[in-house]
């Protein structure tokens, strides 16, 4: 009876290896005709949709934070125990992945060009990028549908944005005060501040709970999707709330005091600092760091919309 059991058991996992998919990205098209057990991701957010489909990936490429394996509190519980090779953030270590003989590389959040893409290609079957959209633009559900899809789990993939995109219309309708209200995601870089575009994803989440970015945000932006501007110009930030990418302390450490001090938002305590963890969970924008975000962000949300 031990032979039987056996071969049920290996044709349950043939059958979880026979699958098919076929997805179009910037660079070609990505046939896939086994489900990938070694997966490798590159982009700088997958490797959160890659967990949330529980496929631990053999290896990551690190972003920022200094978060273990590269994966932040949202994601943790969805990594267990495992323990995947960290890649360099700041180069693509092609000698690195190849040695580790992936089924599958994914790339979707890594802005690759075509370069970087065809040596990846060249180690496995590599997935880039959709062909609709700007780098660092591309919207969480497109992702994590793309990446679902290569995984072989195309119909979860559908169920989670489903009900992520419920549930984020059900926090829209429990804050009626956020509708209409003006929004803008700020932050300061190389002692210079800005703010996000409206087809940034951080500013796409204040959209999507009823928040306006206001239209001189996107045409100083241009075809970028932040703008930059002088601290003689914080008026620009003037609206019923700013969102700040970072810690109290660390702008106000960053910024001219005398400039953030006369300004209404500043007077009308309309800001809202997003700390570490809080700004990580912005930046990710994935489906599980979203769940994050509605749990911590949107309640302070509130909080400030009620002065």
């Amino acid at each position: 009876m031990k032979w039987i059991a056996g071969l049920i058991g290996l044709c349950l996992s043939i059958n979880a290896l026979a699958f098919s998919a076929t997805l179009t990205h910037q660079y070609g098209t990505l046939t896939i005709n086994k489900k990938p057990l070694k997966v490798v991701s590159v982009g700088q957010v997958d490797h959160d949709d890659i967990l949330s489909f529980g496929v631990k990936p053999i290896a990551i490429r690190d972003w920022y934070g200094n978060q273990p394996y590269g994966v932040w509190p949202w994601a943790q519980p969805a990594l267990g125990d495992a323990q995947p090779v960290l890649l360099d953030p700041r180069i693509i270590d092609y000698e690195a992945i190849a040695a580790l003989k992936p089924d599958l590389i994914i790339g979707v959040s890594a802005a690759l060009d075509e370069k970087e893409y065809q040596k990846l290609n060249a180690i496995a079957p590599t997935l880039a990028g959709p062909t609709d959209y700007e780098k660092w633009t591309i919207p969480w559900d497109v992702r994590h549908l793309m990446i679902g899809k290569a995984l072989g789990f195309e119909d979860l993939a559908t169920q989670h944005i489903s009900s992520l995109q419920q549930k984020l219309q059900t926090v829209k309708d429990q804050h009626p005060e956020f509708k209409g209200k003006t929004a803008a995601v700020a932050f300061y870089y190389n002692k210079q501040p800005g703010a996000y575009a409206s087809k940034d994803l951080r500013s796409q989440f204040l959209m999507s709970l009823g928040f306006i970015i206001p239209e001189e945000i996107d045409q100083i932006a241009g075809d970028a999707f932040y703008a930059s501007f002088s601290e003689e110009r914080l008026d620009i930030l003037n609206n019923d709330i700013v969102v700040w990418l970072g810690s109290e302390e660390a702008i106000e450490s960053a910024s001219t005091a005398i400039f953030r001090q006369r300004m209404p938002f500043y007077k009308n305590h309309k800001e809202y600092f997003t700390g570490d963890l809080v700004g990580g969970a912005f930046s990710f924008f994935s489906y599980l760091s979203i769940q994050y975000l509605i749990e911590e962000m949107v309640p302070e949300l509130a909080k400030v919309a009620a002065h």
